[in-house]
């Protein structure tokens, strides 16, 4: 698969492999012999940049997907990049389906994680180490100072912020240099364009993560989708109601019309959009299932010109959508 640059040097797959509906959030986990040997079959066909996190589990195994990948990754760990998180848990007497996160990025709190990530991955490093999300009882300058140190003790190599804001990342960006954020994007969720212009002018890279909106923009859901009550998120978000699914009929069009155009998937479109775009942006889309993978790797070789993908933004802009799920609650 093409490679991208994270940063000044970061290099990673144009695609990475978001781990964390092996264990969290999409339904019950997936079996643990089979998410490994998934995990393992993208590496073999070229995903070399992997995301988790210390939270992505359930209340029995609350560290599952950490495990998961730092086993299935084990033999070939020299040859990927592994991210992982910091700085929240889950408030779990909450009875919400997704429960709200609680932000807690004190120093001490930092060191515990990092070094219970690294025993839980297998890895003498974490690759690329995110805060998870902003603690608003800590200042983003004290994040970025345990960072460069954690750098220099050689515990973590890059670091980034997840859902983080312009002013947020200048900050952290002066004290420590920013690889890459992580925030939300796709062709329903855009409000984090706008920092295009200081991401390249920090030459931090973009990695965005529900690059198919948690999988409707695969076209494969339709008003009559059931989603496991309790465990999957999906059974709360609004662009899976039949309501969302009706108001967003111009977009799955527009998405179907493009992929016969092109030869592709409706995924592979709303993805090949997306690195069209810029060079530095990197979509993380998630996957239970080997195809899907291949069929996610195969939209890096879609070229869309830069009318094409302007032509499709303007489309986007003057479309009718529902509302998207915009992320979990976070306790403040």
């Amino acid at each position: 698969m093409e490679q991208r640059t994270l940063g000044r040097d970061l290099k990673v797959s144009a695609l990475g492999l978001g781990c964390m509906g092996f264990s969290h959030a999409y339904g019950a986990p997936t079996d643990r012999t089979e998410a490994i040997r998934l995990i393992q079959q993208a590496a073999d066909m070229g995903y070399t940049f992997f995301d988790t996190a210390e939270v992505y589990g359930t209340a029995d195994a609350p560290h599952h997907n950490e495990e998961l990948v730092g086993t299935a990754l084990k033999s070939c760990r020299d040859q990927v990049v592994i991210a992982t998180k910091f700085g929240i848990r889950f408030d779990m007497a909450n009875l919400a389906v997704n429960k709200p996160m609680i932000p807690d990025s004190r120093p001490q709190v930092i060191r515990a994680s990092v070094e219970a990530s690294l025993k839980r991955l297998g890895t003498d490093h974490i690759d690329l180490y995110y805060q998870h999300r902003a603690d608003p009882n800590v200042p983003v300058e004290e994040v970025a100072g345990v960072m460069a140190d954690l750098i220099r003790e050689g515990k973590i190599t890059h670091w980034g912020l997840s859902e983080a804001n312009e002013d947020t990342i200048r900050r952290a960006h002066a004290i420590c240099p920013v690889t890459a954020i992580q925030n939300r994007c796709s062709m329903m969720a855009r409000w984090y364009e706008s920092l295009f212009p200081a991401l390249e002018e920090l030459n931090i890279g973009f990695v965005a993560f529900s690059p198919l909106a948690n999988g409707f923009l695969s076209a494969k859901h339709g008003k009559d989708a059931r989603f496991e009550t309790g465990t999957d998120y999906r059974s709360v978000m609004p662009q899976f109601t039949p309501e969302g699914v009706e108001r967003n009929r111009e977009l799955l069009e527009l998405l179907h019309r493009l992929a016969e155009e092109k030869e592709a998937t409706p995924a592979q479109i709303s993805l090949a959009w997306m690195l069209c775009k810029k060079p530095y942006i990197v979509p993380i889309p998630g996957t239970r299932k080997l195809e899907r993978m291949r069929e996610n790797a195969a939209a890096a070789d879609i070229s869309l010109t830069a009318s094409e993908v302007q032509a499709l933004d303007n489309e986007l802009n003057n479309m009718e959508m529902s509302q998207v799920f915009g992320g979990t609650k976070i306790v403040k």
